[in-house]
């Protein structure tokens, strides 16, 4: 786990969440792709949002998420981008020879942790697993679907 202090004064770590594959990738941790504390919070407050993590043992599309959680689709596709946006989901795309694309949801993180710094400040850490090559070629493209 790391943790990332900010390099200016402006930007206080209380309104920050910090990821480890973000700092590993070089990514500034004040850029827009990482989440506030409180988009953090939300989701993680959301019963909905709490079940779709307790039903990812493994990547699975918005479909099947609905169908497992008894959640409307609707619904689903809206709790799954707000997770997200927590970082704490990510969509990987599946590739088929047909060239008809899947999305599939994997959960992002391994643990979540709130501190006390010393300024008395909260800081948010999201602990995320080692990026593998799959992983890093699924962002990519997704990466690449956006634009």
């Amino acid at each position: 786990m790391s943790t990332f202090k900010p390099p200016v004064a402006d930007r206080p770590i209380e309104h920050e969440a910090i990821s480890r594959w973000g700092a590993k990738m070089g990514r500034d941790p004040f850029a827009a792709d990482h989440p506030q504390l409180q988009v953090v919070f939300d989701a993680l407050d959301d019963p909905e949002c709490r079940t779709i993590i307790k039903q990812m043992e493994e990547p699975m599309t918005a479909k099947e998420l609905s169908e497992d959680c008894d959640v409307p689709l609707s619904t689903t596709y809206r709790k799954l981008e707000r997770l997200t946006e927590a970082s704490l989901v990510e969509e990987q795309t599946e590739l088929r020879a047909s060239g008809r694309h899947t999305a599939r949801y994997a959960l992002d993180f391994e643990a979540v942790h709130i501190d006390l710094d010393e300024d008395r400040s909260l800081e948010l850490t999201i602990e995320q697993p080692e990026q593998t090559p799959e992983k890093q070629l699924s962002e990519l493209w997704a990466e690449v679907r956006k634009k």
